[in-house]
């Protein structure tokens, strides 16, 4: 089950890293490749319009992996047997076990870095 887990979070870490570098490439819906190179020729690497349609189509892919990915990472992590309890239980659960081995010397003396107030 962790070996999924851990699958599917490298995928959809990837899918966002991938989507942020994409979504920096593209170009606004005003500038164009001419004004980028200094040249008013249209021709690129993906066509006139090409790079638009194949950017936008490609981000929107990786925007859908992504989804389906945190979906699926929140169904895994949502899916514990009935008595595990909440994750936010057990660092809760091991603190008091922890208080109770302490000796009771130590919690009736005042901290270290406690001020002392001298009596008269």
């Amino acid at each position: 089950m962790n070996v999924i887990v851990n699958l599917i979070l490298v995928v959809q870490m990837l899918a966002a890293l991938v989507m942020i570098v994409l979504i920096l490439i593209q170009h606004g819906k005003g500038a164009d490749m001419g004004a980028a190179f200094g040249s008013g020729s249209s021709g690129s690497l993906f066509g006139a319009s090409g790079s638009a349609n194949f950017l936008s189509r490609t981000t929107a892919v990786l925007a859908s992996v992504f989804l389906l990915a945190t979906l699926a990472l929140a169904h895994f992590g949502n899916s514990r047997p009935a008595g595990a309890g909440s994750v936010l239980e057990s660092p809760a659960a091991a603190a008091p076990a922890a208080s109770a081995s302490a000796p009771a010397s130590a919690a009736a003396t005042p901290a270290s870095g406690a001020a002392q107030i001298p009596t008269k």
